[in-house]
């Protein structure tokens, strides 16, 4: 639905340079997609009904999952069939693997959402050592089902629901990895601050943070109150803003999914700035 720039080296593009929320973009859009207007004229009125029931942008984001999860768990992670959901889980697991991930560490998952990733994170790490949170009860009710349907009760996963990204009720220095995909690119900045003001804390000395956000090197925008997209060094200022180092994951883009991702640690960077 975008038009992309910034090939990488397999030929896929991850950069967003158009303003999807210009009025212009969404005429042309639709002159050109016209089948495909009734679904977003859909999605519009909901978007404006629940913007009117729950300003807070959380309690708006629950209500978008709670209508999306009774119609398809696996596509209220964003995913178009279960093929893909299997498809993004393993690709999301296979990355960090490859990026560190031991089974002796202790993770914490943002967004855990249905364990599209968090099963096989959980068959993967010790038993007790994988946490996942979710803003949607309705989601983390569809992640028991996945645990079930992949025989992982005695893996002992937590699995909780929140009210915010404080992560007040979780230990000091406990979490090895922290992860978070697909969560940052339905986020305005109040929230990703939140997040970055309090991620530090729970992470253990070593320990990082990914998480994924939908990348533009033209104007900030967002698309209704869903979508959300920010250049790389707005992202990694804030970071900064509160101890943290921050790099661009460029070998993340060899891939094929439709985000970006940041690696952030304890400060100060070790990498030089830029990508």
């Amino acid at each position: 639905m975008t038009t992309k720039t910034g090939t990488t080296k397999t030929g896929t593009t991850r950069n967003v340079t158009v303003n999807r929320a210009a009025l212009g973009h969404r005429i042309s859009y639709a002159l050109r997609h016209p089948d495909r207007v009734p679904r977003h004229l859909v999605r519009a009125a909901r978007d404006a009904w629940l913007r009117h029931r729950w300003p807070d942008h959380i309690a708006y984001y629950r209500a978008v999952m709670r209508s999306d999860t009774r119609a398809d768990p696996d596509a209220a992670v964003g995913s178009r069939s279960h093929e893909r959901w299997l498809a993004l889980g393993a690709m999301q697991f296979d990355y960090l693997l490859g990026h560190g991930l031991r089974p002796e560490h202790r993770m914490l998952e943002i967004g855990c959402g249905n364990l599209r990733a968090g099963w096989r994170f959980i068959r993967h790490l010790e038993p007790g050592h994988y946490y996942g949170i979710d803003i949607s009860p309705d989601i983390l009710a569809a992640a028991q089902d996945t645990m079930v349907r992949e025989g992982l009760q005695n893996r002992l996963p937590t699995l909780t629901p929140v009210r915010d990204l404080t992560l007040r009720f979780l230990p000091d220095a406990h979490f090895d990895v922290v992860h978070a995909h697909s969560v940052f690119s339905h986020s305005p900045l109040t929230v990703i601050e939140e997040c970055f003001a309090n991620v530090g804390r729970v992470m253990a000395p070593g320990g990082w943070f990914d998480f994924t956000f939908d990348r533009t090197e033209g104007k900030e925008h967002q698309v209704l109150r869903e979508d959300f997209y920010y250049r790389t060094e707005t992202l990694i200022a804030l970071a900064e803003k509160h101890g943290l180092a921050a790099r661009f994951m460029a070998d993340w883009e060899e891939l094929p999914h439709g985000q970006s991702k940041i690696r952030v640690t304890h400060g100060p960077s070790p990498w030089p700035k830029g990508r």
